[in-house]
């Protein structure tokens, strides 16, 4: 499950917690930190950080079907995404640490060392979302659809 729990769109931001259940033995049920760059104006398709290259950006970007008309241009430094106007939005996660103990390094069977490439699909309510690191198994998928909202809360999406 993911609790989204600020949005700027200003800043091409946002950030949240990753619940996740049944992932090791050690720890049956983990929450992680983690923000997110929206792809447009402020952060391109291309990662340029995290050990991942043009190629690796391509390998996971055109996992998406929403992503095919741009495969081409994708790395044109003058190429813009306007997510503003777009029924898909596409993003980088970034965990950053297991909440609430901050201080655990390293679970053993489990990263958060990585990152998630994720496409954001508004009027089907769903996220797709493809984990890489250099050193772990390729095309992890997380596959996200929304459910109802909590009284104050943003939109919180689920494992199905």
């Amino acid at each position: 499950m993911v609790d989204i729990k600020d949005v700027n769109l200003k800043d091409s931001s946002l950030c949240g917690y990753l619940h996740i259940r049944g992932l090791t033995e050690e720890y049956p049920e983990l929450t992680t930190f983690f923000d997110a760059e929206i792809i447009g104006n402020a952060y391109s398709f291309v990662t340029k950080k995290w050990d991942a290259s043009p190629k690796t950006d391509k390998e996971h970007w055109t996992l998406f079907k929403p992503f095919e008309p741009m495969c081409d241009i994708f790395t044109n430094d003058d190429f813009k995404y306007d997510f503003q106007n777009k029924d898909v939005i596409f993003m980088r996660w970034k965990e950053h640490f297991l909440v609430p103990d901050h201080h655990v390094e390293g679970i053993t069977g489990a990263s958060f060392a990585g990152f998630y490439y994720i496409c954001y699909n508004m009027s089907k309510g769903e996220i797709e979302g493809y984990y890489y690191h250099q050193s772990s198994e390729k095309f992890q998928k997380l596959m996200l659809s929304h459910v109802q909202e909590r009284p104050s809360s943003f939109g919180s999406f689920e494992f199905r």
